[in-house]
């Protein structure tokens, strides 16, 4: 079960529940004082690790990822010869 930690608008206070979604839904609507305490990234639903190009990412930890895909799907890929004439 997830573990939401809270915090108190008026108060500042600071607790830890832990409840379904469900519940967690249905505690929001009945503690309107209450909100989700958003200061600790760690306790962030998603956290972006790292930030840039999937494809270079990818060709670092897999070297041989531009050879296959150079390789096997290139050659198969359709080529569509009334754009290549229109634009050349």
């Amino acid at each position: 079960m997830p573990t939401y930690p809270v915090i108190n608008k008026e108060t500042g206070e600071q607790k830890e529940v832990t409840m379904s979604v469900t519940e967690w839904d249905q505690w929001k609507q009945d503690n309107p004082s209450w909100d989700r305490d958003w200061s600790d990234p760690s306790t962030c639903p998603s956290s972006v690790e790292t930030v840039g190009e999937w494809q270079s990412k990818l060709s670092k930890t897999h070297p041989g990822f531009y050879d296959i895909m150079k390789n096997k799907i290139a050659p198969k890929a359709p080529t569509n010869d009334s754009i290549t004439q229109k634009y050349n």
